[in-house]
């Protein structure tokens, strides 16, 4: 009897372990793992990111090619001796008794601001001089041209009484001049004027400024002729191939702009009514007074620049003799004329006399210049609502 249920235990226990192998076996088969498997995990692709908007292209670093390089003033392919060379800026009137001047086509920068009497005088900037003989006839200075000109690192150039208002400056081993020898200049260069005979004009309108006599008065007076590391550019130039215009399609059109006003001589700018015309075909802006095209006495050729700015200047009258100053430091509202837009903004310049002003458009961004060479009219800001364009 033992006997058979002790084989009965183990018939049962048998059977259990039987059982038992068989569900492990079925737990865990190939087949169920293929059906239960989770697919395997792909990468999130990375959200592809918008294009970021292209800027209007200018020209920003500077290199030489062939022996040229593109001008710091006018954005222009030249000798790379010629824009690597610091300008000299020299003081030209601007009265109907001196004209026609001779030289003032080859400036890159011409700089036109209201002196005694409400005519204007300019400060013409050049670096292209090394076919020029001369240029004049040359006048005296007013030292808010010689803070322009520091602007510009330039070597001022002038032929008049110093006193009583530039004296002081214009001596100073910051500014680098070439002046004739008149009362309030301590370091006269004489070898750099001499008189031209020009038949029925007032002898202050026959001094010129001879270019050779310049040159060796700067090397006598030990002037350098390179860029210093603080230099800076006064304008951002449209890069090659392109047009300012095109960034500013929005802007309102402007063919003709009168500093002065139409009637002229209202607000001290210019008792000899200038104005300057677009020429849409040739992308210039050409130069008038009284009427007639104001031209460089070099070739009879109109005076044409690319580009036309207004700087609206603090102005003040000095003294009973009718002396002016202007604020050419700080910040004012200006308006840029170039492809025959108009660009309203601001001129800044608080970095100190060896830096220009340098112009933004009303969103802040620095307004961009066409290719070319640039005018200059310091408004009177009290009376600038004279001003008119259209």
């Amino acid at each position: 009897m033992k006997r058979k249920i002790l084989a009965g235990m183990m018939a049962s226990l048998m059977i259990v372990a039987m059982l038992a192998g068989c569900g492990q076996s079925e737990e865990v088969p190939e087949q169920v793992v293929e059906e239960v498997a989770l697919p395997t995990p792909q990468p999130i692709p990375e959200p592809t990111p918008t294009p970021e908007p292209e800027g209007f292209a200018i020209i920003e670093e500077r290199e030489v090619v062939d022996g040229k390089m593109q001008s710091y003033l006018t954005g222009e392919w030249k000798e790379e001796s010629v824009v690597t060379r610091r300008p000299i800026a020299v003081m030209i009137p601007n009265n109907t008794p001196a004209m026609p001047q001779y030289g003032l086509s080859k400036a890159s920068i011409i700089y036109e601001a209201p002196v005694e009497g409400r005519i204007t005088r300019l400060m013409v900037v050049v670096e292209d001089f090394d076919d020029l003989d001369r240029i004049g006839p040359v006048r005296s200075s007013r030292d808010y041209f010689v803070y322009q000109a520091m602007g510009y690192q330039a070597i001022y150039c002038n032929w008049g009484l110093a006193r009583p208002y530039v004296e002081e400056l214009i001596n100073r081993d910051t500014v680098q001049n070439i002046s004739a020898a008149v009362e309030g200049i301590y370091k006269p260069a004489h070898e750099a004027f001499d008189r031209v005979k020009r038949e029925g004009y007032a002898t202050e309108f026959t001094g010129y400024l001879f270019i050779d006599g310049m040159l060796e008065a700067a090397e006598r007076l030990g002037y350098e002729w390179e860029y210093d590391d603080a230099y800076v550019p006064p304008f951002t130039f449209a890069a090659e191939g392109v047009v300012a215009q095109d960034n500013y399609t929005d802007a309102e059109t402007a063919t003709t702009i009168y500093p002065g006003g139409k009637e002229g001589n209202k607000g001290g700018y210019g008792a000899y009514n200038p104005y300057f015309e677009y020429n849409e075909a040739e992308n210039v802006y050409y130069r008038f007074q009284e009427g007639q095209p104001q031209i460089d006495e070099i070739d009879g050729s109109q005076l044409a620049v690319s580009n036309v700015v207004l700087q609206y200047c603090h102005g003040e009258v000095r003294d009973d003799h009718d002396y002016l100053a202007f604020g050419v430091h700080g910040e004012g509202d200006a308006i840029v004329f170039t492809g025959g837009k108009v660009i309203k903004g601001k001129w800044m310049r608080y970095d100190g006399d060896a830096t220009p002003a340098k112009f933004f458009d009303e969103n802040g961004e620095e307004i961009i210049f066409n290719q070319g060479k640039t005018w200059v009219c310091n408004i009177w800001e009290e009376y600038g609502e004279f001003v008119e364009y259209n």
